[in-house]
């Protein structure tokens, strides 16, 4: 007998393991990679695409956007927005609940409440916290942010403004159980606890991020079917770009986002199209991105050691605009993925962007011409420009280099890291650099403020130090117009002006890429890059 239950045990534990492996095998996990790495899941610290990502699963906010970028309910049922705009008055649904969690009663997650959200969206704007999105609520009145009881929130803001909706849908905005971060304290960025579709299961950092499905969750959809669809989301942290990609050609990465310079002619041909070899593996999401990459110039005559620097020149500023082909980078540099800015500073895809607006087009009669009556003809006696960018965008700035140069317009570049970077342009320290600006919300408000000046960095984005008092008026008036009919009008004037004023060498307005996997639906692009999980589903092979 003894005999039989030795060769008995291996073979109940063969099949307990083909069991296993079979029902694991059933549970469909979303699986993508960020190779930038995830410092902190505090949704109060949600600043760049790396963050908001995995926050837009944790968490949830008062209102969301959909794909076509209007405001809709999430949290809130309903709002009404009072006192001329300067008072919201938010209706919140009683059947929200907070993810499980030991602290709470019996461990079960407890309903959200208006008093929630006055803990939180505060949270945001006190000092001790820190968060990169206190701005949000510069514009809101001191003690502005008061739970009238348990489901109505109200806001009262210093002035009215049309956007503040839209603001309240960034991930900043989330509301988060008092008791679970109190309890963490700072380790609530790697303990978090929200309401989202997706909640928190294991976080090696450096190597993998597991998010499992809310079964709890209170959204629906179209069919009163529970969201999400997807039992889990397991997120690796691949550092190099290259090995991300052969990842997903091996079907470990359900979906890869963004063009890197290394595999772009191999995903696509110069019409911006899918490798057609690829069409049985994966498939190609591209639309519009709120996205504007450009060159900036500082402006601000005491920041620039050199006061005959010719970036203080208007005709040299348009020379360099007309001085070089954006058609033709797109084509080569980008294998048409995203449209050449020939219409100003707002991207294409928000009220106030305009086909017609005639900005900078590659003329080189123009360009010789503005040379000339700046007094440097052929660019003879003009000194170098030293323009400063990322190893990402080098191609770019080299082919502009090398453009210029025909005119006698000698640019130098200087290659920093990210960080380094970062710090400079956010400091004004760099005199010609490469920029990008990515909509923190749909409003072409986002894009104009850079040139307000009252914005001026380090305290604000405007890190040209751009500075027209006319200017300044027109957004200021825009700002008290509730119509929105009127205010675009007044959006067009302040993007003429920039435009005029050579403030900027606009680039191109990007498009979102994501390649993802055939077997993967429901997984929808949007013009601010959100990945939005809670409709995707999965077949397994």
């Amino acid at each position: 007998m003894r005999i039989y239950f030795f060769l008995i045990i291996p073979i109940l534990l063969l099949l307990f393991s083909c069991n296993e492996n079979k029902v694991q095998t059933n549970k469909t996990v979303f699986r993508y990679n960020e190779s930038k790495g995830i410092a902190t899941l505090d949704p109060a610290f949600a600043k760049s695409q790396v963050l908001i990502w995995p926050a837009n699963q944790l968490y949830n906010g008062l209102v969301q956007m959909d794909n076509f970028l209007n405001v809709k309910p999430c949290i809130a049922k309903s709002w009404k927005i009072l006192d001329f705009g300067k008072k919201y008055e938010f209706t919140l649904r009683n059947d929200v609940y907070f993810h499980d969690h030991q602290i709470f009663l019996n461990g079960k997650g407890r309903k959200v409440t208006a008093f929630d959200f006055e803990y939180s969206l505060n949270r945001i704007i006190d000092s001790r916290t820190a968060s990169p999105g206190a701005w949000i609520f510069n514009n809101v009145k001191e003690n502005g942010i008061k739970a009238l009881n348990d489901s109505t929130l109200e806001i009262k803001l210093k002035n009215p403004f049309p956007a503040f909706l839209g603001l309240l849908s960034m991930q900043y905005c989330s509301v988060i159980p008092q008791e679970i971060v109190e309890y963490y304290g700072s380790d609530f960025r790697n303990n978090p606890v929200g309401t989202g579709p997706f909640q928190f299961k294991m976080w090696k950092e450096g190597e993998k991020l597991v998010l499992v499905k809310n079964l709890n969750y209170f959204e629906q959809d179209s069919l009163g079917n529970p969201l999400p669809y997807l039992d889990a989301i397991s997120i690796t942290f691949i550092n190099d770009k290259q090995s991300e990609f052969l990842e997903f050609l091996k079907g470990n990465l359900d979906f890869i986002s963004g063009l890197n310079p290394a595999n772009k002619d191999e995903l696509l041909t110069k019409n911006g199209y899918l490798n057609p070899k690829y069409k049985n593996q994966f498939k190609m999401i591209n639309q519009p991105y709120l996205n504007t990459e450009y060159l900036g110039f500082l402006l601000d005559t005491s920041k620039i050691k050199n006061e005959l620097s010719p970036v203080l020149n208007k005709k040299i500023r348009q020379a360099i605009n007309y001085g070089f082909d954006r058609v033709k980078m797109m084509k080569y540099l980008r294998n048409s993925i995203g449209e050449p800015a020939l219409q100003g500073f707002i991207p294409k895809g928000l009220p106030g962007f305009i086909d017609e607006f005639q900005g900078f087009e590659y003329n080189p009669h123009k360009t010789r011409d503005l040379l000339t009556e700046a007094g440097y003809p052929n660019g003879e006696g003009l000194v170098p420009i030293t323009l400063t960018t990322t190893a990402d965008y080098l191609d770019l700035c080299e082919y502009i280099q090398q453009q210029l140069s025909q005119f006698g317009i000698e640019i130098n570049i200087n290659v920093n890291t990210g960080a380094t970077f970062r710090d400079m342009v956010a400091n004004s320290k760099l005199e010609f650099f490469r920029g990008s600006w990515i909509a923190d919300y749909p409003d072409s408000e986002n894009y104009l403020a850079l040139f307000y000046s009252k914005n001026h960095s380090p305290g604000g984005p405007n890190y040209t130090q751009y500075f027209n008092t006319n200017y300044d008026k027109l957004y200021e008036q825009a700002m008290l117009e509730r119509n929105d009919s009127l205010r675009i009008l007044l959006y067009n004037k302040m993007n003429e002006i920039i435009i005029n004023d050579a403030v900027i060498v606009p680039l191109y307005y990007d498009e979102v890429v994501r390649f993802v996997k055939n077997n993967i639906s429901g997984f929808e692009g949007n013009p601010m890059n959100l990945l939005n999980l809670k409709y995707v589903k999965k077949e397994n092979k």
